[in-house]
């Protein structure tokens, strides 16, 4: 024998004296193949719920601002109508508190046409 072979022969472990013979190794745990199947088909539900109620929600908004835009148009609608009467109802006044009203001559009917 070569003396590195010797040297191994040392290291390997045999029952020595006051020494265990058996040896006790922890085994690392593993996920088996269907159990990573299955957890990863359950994280990819998860997550299409998480994006059900995330498109649901932005929908839910969306009839929100659509509703309020509608009445937003009908405020704005609205307002311009009173805007109008209001200008309507100002006019009367403002002609008859101008000049050129108070300026004017009333006439009386001269004459009626009779048949």
């Amino acid at each position: 024998m070569t003396y590195s072979s010797t040297l191994a022969t040392n290291r390997q472990r045999f029952g020595q004296r006051n020494q265990n013979s058996t040896s006790f190794q922890q085994k690392g745990r593993t996920i088996g193949p269907v159990s990573n199947t299955i957890i990863l088909i359950v994280l990819a539900c998860v997550l299409g719920l998480l994006y059900l109620t995330q498109v649901t929600k932005t929908n839910a908004y969306g009839y929100k601002i659509n509703n309020l835009q509608d009445q937003q148009s009908q405020l704005k609608e609205e307002h311009d109508d009173l805007e109008v009467a209001a200008a309507r109802l100002q006019a009367l006044d403002r002609v008859q508190a101008s000049e050129a009203a108070k300026n004017l001559v009333s006439v009386a009917p001269s004459a009626t046409v009779q048949n």
